[in-house]
């Protein structure tokens, strides 16, 4: 079996980090980033905080009760995707092989290029050339695989590098937390630690049927995970995979109505796909074809989303710039591309909690009942013709 040499980029504390460039004052602070009211949450926060027992996703009330003298700023996700793809555009002109797995992460393959220099070098290179370049603080981990480099990574924070050589594995893993080990939530670190299991270690040596019945169908991968073997495989970044939808009407148009249900429908579908999938967007286009097969898009950079309303005030804005001439349309089109992996995030810079529930309540439905079981009124017609 070939063995295989993956990195692990991550920047730390990005949000904040962004925000000490563009105001130095900020350095050394406790900063606090989210929705500024008390119904908002946290979306990220500086070391400074988290010694003070501020975490992100927690309600930034509590926060406040916590670290008062905190700098709190609202999120601005327009400013972090620029950063990030500043981070994208350095790793792309040096690396052979890569994933951007979020705003702020990266997987590297470089099997293979420690037979003409070293690897963990390379890497001490290519993370010094991103601190140079774009300013931000980034660590990484190097491993056999997509799992010991990730958790070699947060090892490595604040700021550093780690790698972790084959025969180090095991040694590296075993005196660990479980929650170490990615996919081991809350539920599952509770259900771990009911039957006296808190090292990587102590799992590793469990059967692998026992911590599948504990964990369900999920448990042998943790407990690989745990036994250092992740045959994940790198997968190719580009910014041009996307995911889109097309209608083509029977008649040809010019009913606005009708128009806008179909392009509401669309970016309805879609947004559900990628928040479905992990997946968040940071461009969209709108194409437009008219009844003499002339066919004309544009597109516009966005913050990344997966937001419904997000999506479909971009897609309207696009669509009134695009339909200038009147003729009747025979096809409307929606494409999302830019996609990255990574929850959405931008919920934690709003103030309304309620938004990310009715989503959350809104895609329950759509699993359970199908993508068309509820929707937006003004797509409702279109997705029952569907």
């Amino acid at each position: 079996m070939i063995s295989k040499t993956i990195a692990h980029l991550d920047l730390d504390t990005f949000f904040v980090s962004v925000e000490r460039l563009v105001n130095p004052t900020l350095a050394a602070k406790p900063v606090i980033i989210g929705g500024v009211s008390d119904r908002g949450v946290v979306a990220s926060c500086s070391y400074e905080a988290r010694r003070f027992g501020v975490h992100a996703a927690m309600p930034m009330r509590m926060a406040r009760q916590l670290c008062s003298q905190a700098v709190y700023i609202r999120g601005d996700m327009e400013l972090y995707s620029r950063y990030s793809r500043l981070v994208t555009d350095v790793i792309a002109d040096s690396a052979p092989l890569y994933e951007k797995a979020s705003v702020d992460e990266h997987y590297l393959d470089l099997s293979g290029m420690d037979r003409f220099f070293g690897t963990y070098k390379w890497m001490h290179e290519l993370r010094e050339r991103i601190i140079r370049e774009t300013g931000l603080p980034i660590s990484f981990g190097l491993s056999q695989n997509k799992t010991v480099s990730k958790i070699a990574t947060g090892q490595a924070k604040p700021n550093g590098e780690l790698q972790v050589l084959p025969e180090q594995v095991h040694p590296f893993l075993d005196p660990l937390s479980i929650r170490k080990i990615p996919m081991v939530g809350d539920v599952g670190f509770r259900l771990l630690r009911s039957m006296g299991v808190a090292k990587i270690g102590t799992l590793r040596l469990m059967p692998p049927d026992m911590v599948q019945q504990v964990l369900g169908k999920n448990g042998l991968v943790v407990w690989k995970k745990a036994n250092g073997i992740d045959p994940t495989p790198v997968k190719p970044y580009s910014e041009r995979k996307s995911i889109s939808s097309e209608h083509t009407f029977e008649q040809d148009t010019t009913d606005m109505v009708l128009l806008k249900q179909t392009l509401a429908h669309m970016v309805e579908k879609l947004a559900f796909e990628l928040r479905n999938k992990q997946k968040l967007t940071a461009c969209v286009t709108v194409k437009i074809r008219y009844a003499n097969f002339d066919t004309h898009s544009r597109q516009k950079q966005i913050s990344y989303t997966a937001f419904d309303h997000i999506l479909l005030n971009t897609i309207m804005d696009l669509f009134a710039q695009l339909y200038s001439r009147r003729m009747l349309i025979r096809l409307v089109g929606v494409r999302f591309s830019h996609l990255v992996g990574g929850a959405q995030q931008l919920n934690m810079f709003e103030d309304t909690p309620e938004l990310t529930g009715l989503y959350q309540a809104m895609d329950h439905i759509r699993r359970r009942y199908g993508k068309t079981a509820i929707g937006r009124a003004g797509g409702l017609a279109i997705a029952g013709a569907d």
